[in-house]
């Protein structure tokens, strides 16, 4: 039970200190204190708005750039590919066809 009347009496010198601190920064403008309340928070929305869409465009910046990294890899690639297994031509086959047709 003193437990309780501990807790309650330590929870009410809290909310005491609180409200004359209050009392002491803002006075008699209370106004002024939801309104610097208001300001802080449209702040902080637009901070975090900004910050998000920093993002965003960070993040299609970063994708953008892989896209072509990845297709000039592929574009080299397959110019390797072609360097290194030529297919042979219809020309070429076909003169092959015409030889093997004289023997």
């Amino acid at each position: 039970m003193s437990r309780d009347y501990d807790s309650q009496l330590l929870e009410s010198v809290a909310v005491r200190r609180r409200r004359m601190r209050d009392a002491l920064l803002f006075g008699a403008q209370r106004a002024r204190r939801t309104a610097d309340e208001r300001f802080g928070k449209m702040f902080a929305g637009i901070a975090i708005a900004a910050v998000l869409c920093a993002g965003c465009v960070g993040w299609s910046f970063l994708q953008s750039t892989l896209a072509k990294q990845k297709a000039e890899k592929d574009k080299q690639q397959q110019q390797q590919e072609q360097m290194y297994n030529p297919t042979p031509s219809a020309s070429a086959s076909g003169a092959a066809d015409k030889g093997a047709e004289k023997q």
